[in-house]
């Protein structure tokens, strides 16, 4: 990305806005990460300059001709990324013609709150404190993040949510007024992800086998994202699809524990774990999957996952939890599962291995996601937003 220019005297330039980030993708993956990244990436076609404050190293910066700064590391401890960003948001404001501030992580907009005298705007990516404990925090640990939350989305004068599902989370959990939230769904660069090959040319040169079903799922391996399900739902299937390859990419805590599943159901030649895919590699996996899978059980309050998929040509099977029904039900109901866990996930995909015409194509999969999800469409309904603010 290019440098970004601030001047909003300068014909088209629109006004200016200073994103607070939480890292850099892909140096730090994440969905937060990744909504953030095409956000920036994308406001400036639409008229709206940015400049961000994030943690990390120097690749940002390098990545954006300057426009995103890490102003310190994202492993030094809190109290020093707390100061450091706090300083970096003033010394922003009080140098740079900045109209609007919008924030996408409530632990590093909680310190800059005080030096905030810009209309501000914050982006919620989900319940931080609830997933934490989903995942094993301690109740003190959690309190004291809910706590952060709390001040963070009063001090708002709009926020950003990417569901309905979300909306509702904001504002019967927070106790946010539902007038000042507006739904924006995440986006994604659609061209990066519409790999030039056929799905058999995808396998051939990622090394899977070309003749067997393929479905794929990309989540980190945490406790909420139904992948145990998924290894039990695999090993019925494989009963009346012998010939059934599951894949999962992804890395987390419950790596060991999986496969110790996997091996314990005798899954060794349907089910791998990839580990870590790359950036630039997770369009070709896509591409060369029959079908992708989200088998969350627990606080999914978008999928963009779901989106890369369709972004792919690859259609997309969900669970009915949280955000995830909200993107796929406008393509097709077939894409949304009964229910969580393994008995609906073999339902669900043994339907879709059984009958494949029963999906959309893949053309149809490309041009839903970019008529609803393009970042081109995220960035224009999110400059609404931020003029919503202006006008507060």
């Amino acid at each position: 990305m290019a440098s970004v220019p601030l001047d909003s005297d300068r014909p088209n330039a629109g006004f200016a806005v200073l994103e607070l980030g939480m890292g850099w993708f892909p140096e730090q993956a994440g969905g937060l990460n990744r909504v953030y990244h095409e956000l920036v990436r994308s406001l400036p076609a639409v008229g709206v300059g940015c400049v961000g404050v994030i943690t990390g190293t120097g690749r940002s910066s390098r990545d954006t001709g300057g426009a995103v700064q890490a102003v310190v590391r994202s492993d030094a401890s809190l109290r020093r990324r707390w100061s450091a960003i706090r300083r970096a948001v003033s010394d922003t404001l009080a140098s740079r013609k900045i109209d609007v501030v919008a924030a996408h992580f409530a632990i590093y907009a909680w310190p800059a709150l005080g030096v905030i005298n810009r209309p501000f705007v914050f982006h919620f990516h989900g319940p931080w404190a609830a997933e934490g404990a989903r995942e094993g925090a301690g109740r003190l640990a959690t309190a004291f993040k809910t706590w952060i939350e709390k001040r963070v989305y009063r001090r708002a004068d709009r926020l950003i949510v990417l569901s309905e599902a979300f909306k509702t989370i904001l504002c019967d959990s927070y106790g946010v007024d539902p007038a000042r939230v507006d739904i924006v769904p995440g986006g994604v660069n659609c061209d990066h992800y519409n790999v030039p090959m056929s799905r058999q040319q995808a396998r051939e040169k990622l090394g899977w086998p070309t003749d067997r079903p393929a479905v794929l799922a990309v989540r980190r391996l945490v406790q909420r994202m139904g992948l145990e399900d998924l290894i039990a739902a695999t090993a019925r299937l494989v009963k009346a699809h012998p010939d059934l390859m599951v894949y999962i990419a992804g890395k987390g805590p419950l790596a060991e524990k999986l496969q110790r599943t996997i091996d314990g159901h005798g899954l060794q030649d349907h089910v791998k774990l990839l580990g870590y895919v790359s950036d630039a590699d997770l369009p070709l996996a896509y591409r060369a999957a029959d079908m992708s899978i989200v088998p969350t059980v627990a606080l999914e309050g978008f999928g963009l996952i779901a989106i890369e998929s369709l972004a792919a040509g690859t259609p997309v099977i969900v669970t009915p939890v949280g955000g995830l029904p909200e993107v796929v039900r406008g393509l097709s109901q077939n894409l949304i599962c009964d229910a969580a866990g393994p008995e609906a996930l073999e339902k669900a995909l043994g339907a879709a291995i059984a009958t494949p015409g029963s999906l959309p194509t893949s053309d149809e999969c490309q041009a839903y996601a970019r008529a609803n999800f393009d970042s081109s469409v995220m960035a224009t309904r999110t400059r609404a937003v931020y003029e919503k603010a202006l006008r507060i």
